[in-house]
């Protein structure tokens, strides 16, 4: 199915159409703010910018949203493209832009329910061990083969996304919603990715299928080539497969210290000191193991280990700089990470490769194999301003916007010549606007006019 696009009209008079009936883009059924003119929306004094903003909200975010189908019965938000389906990755960077606009936040409710309706109908078949996985992606067709695909999570942001919610429009409403769900969504990844209890996350898929457990992470990340799959190192059950990688993942690893930073964050919010102990005490456990485990000082960034060994495995992709907006990096190894960002192994002409440039497997446009994608850009970006490294951050941030303002937006890029790669306006590439409006970019600034309630 090609990806849902917003009607090439303004905002304006679309919103305003569906006042009187279903509009493309927006499925019927899909809570609608007022009229607002995206034209008007940004304040910028570059109208390429503008223009480019406009652009991304219209086909990225609002472009994204669908109405109730099949076994996704709420609200929910699509890639794009081909990839028809409820992601855990892509969503999380729409629903926080999402969250920028007036009264969607019902429709933003539905988009998490979604994922805590599939986890109760999981758990309804599957054994304890398993209990309160989310999938990778909810897809709406899929009503009758969900527990064999995808019987596999992905990058675990979900409490992240949360949290850039609340921060934006306050819903208390939606953090009460998913508190217990996603805390029970860590507990599974604790207790099925980090088999061995050390505080390191690895991949894994309850079908066996090898592929599968790469998918829960960056696709095909270098540092996986080695991967395998094998029974649970201590649970010897009947029916017990080979489900669980040996490779703990840096990247993985860093997105669930973030997601428990947001469970503290949440917690806190909501006055639940006991939750927020509970999750602080993982955060503690894990970054001592990656501090300890995944280091190297050499490579200037954090590697993934073999899970029983520990051995590093050696080569540095994408994955090995989200450490940076996890917070795992003392103030000596960021320093570390931001000298080795500015070598020639991460500065392509477009930054930042999804794989070390010297590694023999780097191809400008290979797919998580050198390629450039704007989503972890802006999250590399975010982890460098948190440890003070600015100029830095803005440099990677105006170089995507650029490229994005002269290839257009898509879901990767090749990293020598920018060219677009994959699926033009992808959900996630909505984030080279976030870049413009956290105020990581220097050269190319964007700010959200205040709306009026």
């Amino acid at each position: 199915m090609k990806r849902r696009v917003f009607l090439k009209h303004t905002l304006v008079g679309a919103l305003t159409s569906l006042a009187a009936g279903p509009v493309v883009g927006l499925g019927a059924g899909v809570e609608t703010p007022p009229p607002i003119n995206l034209q008007r929306l940004f304040d910028t004094s570059d109208p390429e910018v503008a223009k480019l903003a406009e652009a991304i909200f219209r086909q990225c975010v609002l472009g994204k949203l669908s109405a109730p189908r099949g076994a996704l019965k709420r609200t929910w938000i699509t890639a794009g493209g081909g990839f028809v389906g409820q992601w855990i990755w892509d969503t999380m960077f729409v629903v926080d832009l999402l969250s920028l606009l007036p009264d969607m936040e019902q429709n933003i409710r539905d988009v998490f329910q979604n994922y805590w309706d599939f986890q109760v109908r999981w758990n309804q078949q599957r054994p304890a061990y398993a209990h309160d996985m989310v999938s990778c992606m909810i897809e709406p067709q899929n009503e009758t083969k969900w527990l064999e695909y995808p019987a596999y999570s992905q990058i675990p942001i979900l409490a992240w996304g949360v949290e850039r919610v609340y921060r934006r429009n306050g819903d208390k409403e939606l953090v009460r919603q998913c508190l217990g769900p996603l805390e029970r969504f860590h507990e599974w990844y604790w207790r099925e990715r980090d088999v061995t209890n050390n505080g390191l996350v690895a991949v894994g898929a309850y079908s066996g299928d090898i592929q599968h457990g790469r998918f829960e992470t960056f696709d095909y990340e270098c540092n996986l080539d080695g991967l395998k799959l094998t029974v649970h190192p201590t649970r010897k059950g009947e029916k017990e497969g080979a489900w669980y990688g040996d490779i703990c993942a840096a990247g993985n690893t860093a997105y669930l210290i973030m997601g428990e930073r947001s469970l503290v964050y949440l917690a806190e919010a909501t006055g639940d000191k006991s939750l927020a102990a509970r999750r602080q005490r993982r955060i503690d456990k894990a970054v001592d193991a990656m501090r300890q485990h995944m280091w190297d000082e050499e490579a200037g960034t954090f590697l993934s280990v073999n899970r029983d060994s520990l051995k590093q495995v050696p080569v540095a992709t994408i994955g090995s700089w989200i450490a940076l907006m996890a917070g795992v990096p003392t103030t000596a190894m960021a320093r570390r990470m931001a000298e080795a960002l500015r070598t020639e192994s991460w500065q392509t002409p477009l930054p930042v490769p999804t794989v070390d440039r010297k590694d023999k497997r780097w191809k400008s446009d290979a797919y998580w194999r050198g390629d450039v994608w704007p989503a972890p850009n802006y999250q590399i970006a975010t982890g460098l301003v948190r440890y003070g490294y600015q100029d830095l951050a803005a440099d990677i941030a105006d170089k995507t916007v650029a490229n994005a303002m002269k290839n257009g937006v898509s879901e990767h890029y090749d990293a020598v010549t920018g060219k677009a790669l994959g699926v033009n306006f992808l959900g996630m590439s909505c984030t080279i606007a976030t870049m413009m409006l956290d105020g990581l970019t220097n050269k190319y600034r964007l700010k959200l006019r205040e709306i009026p309630k």
